[in-house]
């Protein structure tokens, strides 16, 4: 089948007609106004041979007068991948041996660089694309454009947006003329521009149709005629736009905020991920005394913090709450959801809402006890933390009596995390809130990054120390030093997992830390023991630092001592002009550097048992393959510990479930930017508000690690495969602890995301290097080999 007509194409058929053609094919049967026309198959492209008398024939029932011929991909137009503007339109086409032509065009518009290049984005296998071409009769429009059924900017799905200019709609698209644009938002407006109140009237009903049928936001392409008749020409899904919020029965709006940041991760968490850390992440509030609730959108962790802001006595602190693990960009949307009236406080708002922002006495009480022994002794603080950290891990080892799926599933249901809390809680909190407060103390004393120079090269933090151990690896190399450097990570690790890698010390440093990784909170990641690929390239990143004095241990201690002499300095100074606020933060910086190296361990901690969880679904995962019930192992991960139940108790098959999970996760890895707040009407938050005054040459970041540095930006979006060398400037979107092995090498860090306390910050001052944070858009606006300046006490990346 090489030509049929548009009216015959359906959803069911994309891989035969594309995309496009399968979409126009689902207006036609649903009554809409669309150009009469025929597609040249998928089929005909794969044979290589143009049908030239079935197209001519074609051609000739449509009349043989002016046409349209578009391509139609079959990975065109699809949920996650419009492909708009990739491949090639040709209009006004005359003529049977022009429209053969024009074919021609759009399929050698397959493997133009731009489409190649949009393709390897998406991870879309070249070889499985085909183009088929719409051919339809042309429209002679008076005014064109497109128009979306939510608001592409902000997100939100409650306005619709249209642009609009006189003619062909390609000048619209194409960006190639001004164009008109309106938000229909429900409010009337004059006719203005180049649309009439009726003409945006009908495509808001158009648009409101659309939306109802295919069930997710559209972009459409129109065009309306010198007789007012309204023509669609495309109707595909809006691709850019995060997913909504889930619905819920609570009053609205509500607002959403964006918690894996905090933990250095915007990657999509799989399914059993989701459930652990919403569990965690819930627990570890209430003991704080804070019930949030914690929901799953677009796969990433996001806290409902709309009561909080409802509350007379929560909101007040919220913002100032959010400075030490949020940071700046979440404190900004924060401060625009506090000043907008939704939120206002309600109506004798310290009840419930209250509640839910204090503490409990008893927990009140806890802290205060915790926090006080904790500055008052902070060595033994220590000790008593990492006596429940080995508690932690004896305890997560499983009994030796589990041999069935069944007997495994029991053990995870059953398992108690102990009361090891407060142990591993109250000296994290008593160090950061030590590393916090002086920064209020001090002010008009001594700046951010004076502060930030005291609380370089921190002691006792596990990380570090993680760090370190592979410095010492790399500097034990020997006589494996060029296999190690010229060899690919990932054939390094596979000849590890195999044993047949010389004996480099790998062994004994993923024996202690082979239960860590990049995005490690994920229960679905892979650890490093599983797959060292990340240490290995980490690894060679260290060999290729010749100068003594840029190793790691020698820059840690480096910063040690510029901190010890900067504190000495500030507190001599703070005492003179202010004795009692020099004295009590004097204190507590002095107590920072005995506990603020701590906020690392009890992640650490908690990375034990998801090991031991991750172990045994892994082992149920294979028993369920080898019953037919998944196609892999690790497909469990995409499963929760529900559905795991009735697949073990039930002989349930979850293979289909678990497919349309991981196609959802691998559209999801793809994104690159992760709304920090949301509303419920999708609202990125951060989209509406005011725009920064901009600088020619410079982007504007926070500053969270003290100094200044020039080198070339190394932008990397996977540890696993990065290459730094020596005096790089590292760009990320974030980073967490699997990513710190990289900062041994690198010059400076910039990232996207993040606050003053958070993991990246925190070991890019331990290793005295210049940070900045919040740098919006750092990872699309950087790129790699660029000269830049990073000065992380102006908080400035400077272009050169």
């Amino acid at each position: 089948m090489h030509v049929i007509a548009l009216s015959e194409a359906t959803a069911a058929m994309v891989d035969l007609v594309g995309g496009k053609a399968a979409g126009l094919g689902e207006l036609i049967r649903r009554g809409e106004r669309v150009p009469e026309g025929f597609c040249v198959t998928a089929e005909a492209h794969r044979l290589g041979v143009v049908p030239e008398a079935e197209i001519i024939a074609a051609y000739e029932r449509l009349g043989a007068g002016p046409v349209a011929v578009r391509s139609s991909a079959t990975a065109e137009d699809l949920p996650d991948a419009s492909f708009a503007g990739q491949q090639d339109t040709v209009l006004n086409v005359t003529g049977g041996a022009e429209l053969i032509a024009a074919i021609g065009k759009c399929w050698d518009s397959l493997h133009t660089d731009r489409a190649t290049a949009y393709r390897d984005a998406r991870q879309i296998d070249h070889r499985e694309v085909r183009m088929a071409v719409v051919v339809q009769r042309m429209v002679t429009p008076t005014v064109a454009g497109v128009l979306f059924t939510a608001n592409p900017l902000t997100g939100r799905r409650d306005e619709m947006a249209v642009d609009a200019a006189p003619g062909l709609g390609t000048t619209v698209v194409d960006g190639a003329t001004t164009v008109d644009h309106y938000v229909l938002d429900g409010v009337a407006r004059d006719d203005t521009g180049c649309l009439t109140s009726a003409h945006l009237a009908r495509l808001r009903a158009t648009g409101e149709r659309l939306q109802d049928h295919f069930g997710c936001p559209q972009d459409v392409e129109w065009a309306i005629d010198a007789d007012d008749v309204l023509w669609l020409l495309q109707s595909r899904p809006i691709t850019s736009l995060f997913p909504l919020p889930p619905a819920t029965d609570k009053p609205l709006p509500r607002v959403y905020l964006e918690f894996g940041h905090v933990q250095g991760m915007l990657q999509p968490v799989t399914p059993m991920g989701m459930a652990t850390l919403r569990a965690q992440i819930t627990a570890m509030l209430a003991a704080l005394g804070v019930r949030v609730e914690i929901v799953d959108i677009g796969g990433r962790l996001y806290g409902d913090l709309t009561d909080l802001a409802r509350s007379r006595s929560s909101r007040r602190r919220l913002v100032k709450l959010m400075a030490v693990d949020f940071g700046p960009r979440a404190q900004a949307v924060m401060r625009h959801v506090l000043a907008d009236p939704r939120f206002a406080p309600t109506s004798g708002g310290t009840g419930r809402g209250a509640s839910q922002g204090a503490a409990s006495l008893g927990t009140a009480g806890r802290a205060v006890v915790g926090i006080v022994r904790a500055l008052a002794r902070p060595e033994t603080a220590r000790n008593r933390m990492f006596r429940a950290i080995e508690q932690i891990r004896v305890r997560s080892a499983p009994p030796a009596d589990l041999r069935t799926a069944a007997d495994r599933l029991r053990f995870l249901k059953a398992r108690d995390a102990g009361d090891s809390a407060d142990a591993i809680m109250w000296p994290i909190v008593a160090g950061m809130l030590a590393a916090a407060l002086p920064a209020a103390l001090l002010k008009g004393v001594a700046g951010p990054d004076e502060i930030h120079a005291v609380l370089g090269g921190m002691p006792h933090n596990v990380t570090i120390e993680m760090d370190l151990a592979l410095w010492r690896l790399a500097q034990s190399a020997g006589e494996h030093r060029r296999l190690l450097l010229d060899t690919p990570p990932d054939e390094l690790a596979a000849r590890h997992l195999r044993g047949t890698l010389p004996d480099v010390g790998m062994a004994a440093f993923l024996d202690e830390y082979g239960h860590r990784g990049v995005a490690e909170v994920d229960l679905g990641v892979p650890r490093w023991a599983e797959d060292p690929t990340p240490v290995f390239a980490a690894l060679a990143n260290y060999l290729r630092v010749t100068d003594p004095r840029q190793g790691p241990d020698q820059r840690f201690h480096r910063a040690a001592a510029t901190a010890e002499t900067a504190l000495e300095e500030l507190v001599t100074r703070a005492r003179r002009r202010r004795p009692v606020r020099g004295r009590i933060a004097g204190f507590l910086l002095r107590r920072a550097r005995s506990l603020a190296g701590l906020r690392e361990a009890g992640k650490f901690a908690g990375l034990y048992p998801l090991r031991e969880t991750r172990r045994q679904l892994l082992l149920i995962g294979a028993d369920l393959t080898g019953l037919g019930l998944l196609e892999q192992p690790d497909d469990i991960m995409f499963l929760t510990l529900d559905e795991v139940h009735t697949a073990v108790h039930q002989d349930v098959d979850h293979r289909g479930v678990v497919a349309s999970r991981r196609a959802v996760h691998r559209r999801e890895l793809r994104r690159r930017t992760v709304p920090v707040a949301l509303l419920s009407d999708g609202t990125d938050v951060e989209t509406v508000l005011p725009a920064a005054p901009a600088s020619d040459g410079t982007l504007v970041g926070v500053g969270a690690s003290s100094g200044r540095v020039t080198g070339p930006a190394r932008v990397v979006r996977d540890p696993a495969t990065a290459h730094i060398e020596p005096g790089d400037v590292l760009v990320a979107a974030t980073t967490d602890p699997g990513w710190t092995p990289l900062f041994l090498t690198a010059a400076a860090l910039v990232t996207e995301t993040g606050a003053i306390m958070a993991h990246g910050p925190t070991v890019a001052r331990e290793y005295g290097i210049p940070a900045v944070i919040c740098v919006p858009g750092a990872t699309r606006t950087i790129s790699t080999g660029q000269l830049v300046t990073v000065d992380g006490g102006a908080g400035t990346v400077t272009f050169h």
